[in-house]
């Protein structure tokens, strides 16, 4: 029988024994994994660097003070780990800055808490990605290899979870696709031959709230999750184009020495998610093998479009309930 998702109409006065930290919980991904929470019932902590900014967003949360440049050994993580029952980690940096490094932040801060969450026996759900590969030339892609290996080695109760491209709400690399897409002419690189299988972030954060609830994760160590359509870029950003208007763009293949080219300056200028190490990926296949997404909600993923159902970063902002969230139990299997 596959996990099925957390029921979002239950009681909300009814206690919960899960008590969860969401580590980076005012982040893309991890605000979608602490609303999916909170609507089944869990007791939520939320680490960040700037806690003292999200306590008015987030009333029904702890917030903590998380910085993984200052994490790296097993025992700086006592304090945060007091009282939980389950730690997930969506913390993820697009490009260093002075205080955070690839290597802190991807590898030697979670291998630390992956340590740490052996010793205090509690379970361990870490975020990383698809198509990380021995050899690969980029920082950002071998910083999260060599985490996931840590992890791998620590022998902690952990789930490796390798989302494939995210749509949503909130997300720079989502907004700037969406943005790119209305434009009349779409530059595609010609060895951008990889496929995507895009998924929403709001069943991310539905999935995440599925491995929390499970006593052992043994059975799920390594999680792919993707969207049950392969896109090619171009075709993605079409699909993306076709929410706001029936006209097609122009795509002209780009010489790849200009991609890998334009890939450098927007890691220097910083005005663009595009990187090098997105360069990488978009040659490789960016989809989940298997894909356990459909597993974990009981159901088929959200299509990308605008058909979405309400994010669920309208719950942080109050704009809705946690119990107005789509209903997703109706298609559990049995």
């Amino acid at each position: 029988m596959p996990p099925t998702p957390p029921d979002s109409h239950d009681d909300p006065k009814k206690p919960s024994s899960l008590r969860v930290l969401v580590l980076g919980g005012t982040g893309f991904i991890g605000r979608h994994a602490v609303a999916a929470l909170h609507a089944g019932g869990a007791q939520v902590a939320i680490g960040s660097r700037h806690p003292e900014r999200h306590e008015i967003a987030y009333p029904f949360a702890a917030m903590r003070l998380a910085r993984f440049e200052q994490l790296l050994q097993p025992d700086a993580w006592s304090a945060l780990l007091k009282d939980v029952d389950v730690v997930v980690n969506c913390v993820g940096i697009l490009r260093q800055r002075p205080s955070e490094s690839y290597d802190h932040v991807h590898h030697r801060a979670p291998a630390a808490l992956a340590l740490a969450s052996a010793t205090a026996g509690i379970r361990f759900i870490h975020t990383s990605a698809l198509g990380l590969h021995e050899g690969a030339k980029s920082r950002f892609l071998s910083s999260k290899l060599l985490g996931e290996r840590a992890i791998a080695a620590s022998g902690s109760d952990y789930a490796i979870v390798r989302p494939s491209l995210l749509d949503g709400e909130g997300g720079f690399g989502a907004r700037w696709l969406r943005g790119l897409s209305r434009s009349p002419v779409h530059g595609i690189p010609r060895a951008a031959r990889g496929g995507i299988a895009a998924m929403t972030a709001a069943d991310l954060g539905l999935a995440f709230a599925v491995l929390a609830a499970l006593p052992s994760l043994a059975a799920h160590r390594e999680v792919e999750l993707g969207g049950t359509r392969r896109y090619g870029y171009a075709e993605y950003l079409r699909a993306l184009r076709a929410d706001y208007t029936g006209t097609r763009a122009l795509q002209l293949p780009l010489p790849n020495w200009m991609a890998r080219v334009g890939s450098h300056v927007c890691d220097v200028l910083h005005f663009s998610p595009f990187s090098y190490g997105h360069w990488i990926l978009l040659q490789r296949d960016n989809v989940p093998r298997p894909n356990r997404l459909p597993e974990l909600l009981g159901r088929e993923p959200h299509a990308i479009g605008s058909n979405i159902p309400p994010e669920p970063a309208l719950v942080r902002a109050g704009k809705i309930g946690p119990h107005d969230l789509p209903d997703t139990t109706a298609s559990r299997s049995p």
